[in-house]
């Protein structure tokens, strides 16, 4: 009876120690269980985490690209001056629109009143040395003159005829056309002319300053093909080919979007912050894009 009683007692405790181990294993479990959870919420937080650096969003297939509003560089010209001299008047205001050709200042400078005169003396000279070399050539056919003269008569015709091209040459580097110059007579101020067609910006003189020789009178932008560059990254840079379209917003313009195309792609990477330029033609523009705009794009 004593033995049956302890067997009893024995089976009794044993159960109370299985139910005691599966209380505590049981809360364990469920510590693990909230754990898991919180990691694979963190890790799909950073999944979505915007880079600092390239402010580019890690979702697959989504990538963003900061950006500006530009045109190429064969749609902005300097206007530079080869010769020095005083702005005498200003044609045009910043902003204004202008054709190639159309006057944009003159310059008062003695200098090149004085190569007028040079251009139209030679002109003269040449002119009545040609024929003085003609005249003793046909002479020297029929024995009436000697070599010596014909000789004599062609050096002076040729070195004056350099000189004439000369002349001819630096009035052609000013934009002006010699020809005009023998129709027109002498002008007292150089003309400075619009390169292309398109807007005046970065107009920085005023009536009476003085411009050395290349000193920049204003640029000219044509806006009609803008293009937009894009700061891209190494690690971005698989994504990107010629060809492959892009859409992107303009700052201030609120959540309209625009199309492009990437036309070309940097070779060199930049020694600071290890990004490379990527370019693309708009193919949706607007009269309210400025070179400088802020932009944001996304591939296609």
């Amino acid at each position: 009876m004593k033995s049956c009683f302890v067997y009893i007692t024995a089976a009794l405790m044993m159960a109370a120690c299985s139910g005691s181990n599966k209380s505590e294993v049981e809360p364990q479990s469920s510590d693990s269980v909230d754990k898991a959870d919180s990691v694979e919420i963190k890790a799909n937080a950073d999944s979505i985490a915007v880079d600092g650096v390239s402010s580019a969003t890690n979702v697959a297939n989504s990538p963003t690209f900061n950006g500006v509003m530009m045109v190429s560089p064969q749609q902005n010209a300097t206007l530079s001056l080869t010769m020095g001299g005083k702005v005498h008047s200003l044609k045009v205001m910043p902003g204004q629109a202008v054709s190639r050709g159309q006057v944009v200042a003159t310059i008062d400078n003695p200098e090149y009143i004085e190569l007028q005169q040079t251009y139209l003396d030679a002109s003269a000279q040449a002119e009545f040395l040609e024929k003085e070399y003609k005249r003793q050539t046909a002479l020297s056919a029929n024995d009436a003159a000697s070599q010596k003269k014909v000789q004599q008569s062609k050096a002076e015709y040729l070195s004056m005829h350099s000189r004439l091209s000369a002349a001819a040459s630096r009035l052609k580097t000013l934009g002006v056309n010699p020809a005009s110059v023998k129709s027109n007579g002498i002008q007292p101020y150089l003309q400075v002319t619009a390169p292309i067609t398109g807007f005046v910006t970065n107009l920085n003189v005023n009536l009476g300053k003085y411009l050395d020789a290349g000193e920049p009178v204003c640029d000219v932008i044509n806006k009609s093909q803008p293009l937009i560059q894009l700061t891209v990254y190494e690690r971005e840079l698989n994504m990107m080919r010629i060809g492959r379209d892009v859409e992107f917003r303009v700052n201030g313009m609120g959540k309209k979007t625009f199309s492009a195309q990437i036309i070309s792609i940097d070779q060199s990477v930049d020694a600071k912050d290890y990004s490379i330029k990527v370019y693309a033609k708009v193919t949706s523009s607007n009269s309210d894009f400025r070179p400088g705009m802020y932009i944001r794009a996304k591939l296609k």
